[in-house]
């Protein structure tokens, strides 16, 4: 009679033997992101052992703690990794979800119809009471393989349990930096490949700096030259704008 159950997943110590790839090297800050043979496939392995010390000891085993808790509460959700379980104190696993990451580059995953699936998959996360809080970062939003978003890695995750006084006061207000983040993607796919989001928000706000430049635009009254407008006698001397 066989087992349905999944592979264990590799010891500590045969970590090495089974990468394929660091994906991210670790620093003295930040884990080592490695991809590694398990079982049924491949794993994405994030590990804080080759941090220094004083950030494996404290930050790093808090930070595995914060995440292990965000993946639980999102397991079954269908742009999220499964999780496959901890290593140990310092590394946990997810399955690897081939892909690629959503830009105007891959035209196939830049689209409307991706953003609005993208919409819909971060409010299944604030409806089991998680907000991501870094979908602003372009490398945690991926198509996978079937051109459906894929969202990853929550270190900066917030959790709440449904229903607490937590949720019902501070998850809205959190759940708007995932909500700015779905803007800025939004905002992306508008302006297309020959344009920029600077310029959409040039058209929409009159006191946002010059595209492409930075510069701040002139004040009413005043070309962008510096040369003051010249003056409208049916307005008492005013310059016309």
């Amino acid at each position: 009679m066989t087992s349905s159950a999944e592979p264990a997943l590799p010891a500590r110590s045969e970590l090495g033997e089974r990468t394929v790839l660091a994906l991210r090297p670790a620093s003295w800050r930040r884990p080592a992101v490695l991809l590694v043979e398990w079982g049924r496939g491949r794993a994405v392995v994030k590990d804080f052992a080759p941090c220094a010390a004083p950030v494996r000891w404290t930050l790093g085993r808090w930070l595995v703690r914060r995440e292990l808790r965000a993946y639980r509460r999102l397991r079954g959700h269908p742009a999220v990794p499964r999780l496959l379980g901890a290593v140990d104190s310092l590394a946990f696993a997810v399955e690897h979800r081939a892909g690629t990451r959503f830009s105007r580059r891959r035209p196939w995953t830049f689209s409307r119809a991706f953003c609005c699936e993208l919409a819909g998959a971060v409010c299944g996360l604030h409806a089991r009471g998680v907000v991501h809080l870094d979908l602003r970062h372009r490398s945690n939003v991926r198509a996978g393989t079937d051109g459906r978003p894929v969202l990853i890695d929550f270190a900066s995750a917030w959790v709440f349990r449904p229903g607490s006084w937590a949720a019902r006061l501070l998850l809205p207000l959190l759940a708007r930096i995932d909500q700015r983040a779905l803007a800025k993607w939004r905002a992306q796919v508008q302006a297309g490949p020959g344009r920029s989001t600077s310029e959409l928000t040039a058209r929409s706000d009159p006191d946002a700096p010059l595209p492409w430049t930075g510069s701040p635009r002139p004040p009413a009254g005043r070309s962008r030259r510096g040369v003051a407008a010249p003056a409208d006698p049916r307005s008492g001397g005013r310059p016309r704008v």
